[in-house]
């Protein structure tokens, strides 16, 4: 009973956490993506936030849309399916692909091609062509 309970308590501050984002901040945050409760979402130009289908966002993640030294508000995409890492950096301006995994503390400071893994700082492309599923969990190939 108890588990049942702080489930539902979790998908009632979900939903609240939802609505903020995109109601009161104006957020483009498809309502199928999670984002953890620890992770950092730019609320400086947050209409440059861009989050797609069943993405989600790991723990200590940060997502930038805006960039202090240069002066500068630009949007930031994230694909659908995709899986952000906990601790990892979506610099200002970054488009990430459809079905992309970015590693646990990466640093993304450039475009990511759709199908890949980054991981690094800064990020770099360790393996393509690859495919996702829901909230960017890998699609293992079967060996026949």
């Amino acid at each position: 009973m108890a588990v049942s309970i702080r489930n539902k308590m979790r998908e009632l501050v979900l939903s609240v956490q939802y609505f903020v984002f995109t109601k009161i901040f104006k957020m483009d945050i498809h309502p199928s993506a999670k984002i953890s409760f620890g992770a950092k979402i730019d609320k400086t130009y947050p209409e440059g936030i861009h989050i797609g289908k069943e993405s989600y966002v790991a723990s200590g993640a940060i997502v930038f849309s805006h960039d202090y030294a240069r002066a500068i508000k630009v949007d930031t995409r994230i694909g659908k399916r995709c899986f952000i890492g906990a601790n990892a950096i979506i610099m200002a301006g970054v488009t990430i692909g459809d079905e992309v995994i970015v590693g646990s503390g990466a640093v993304v400071t450039k475009n990511v091609p759709s199908h890949t893994i980054v991981a690094g700082n800064p990020a770099r492309v360790i393996r393509e062509e690859i495919k996702t599923q829901k909230y960017g969990q890998l699609v293992q190939k079967e060996i026949s």
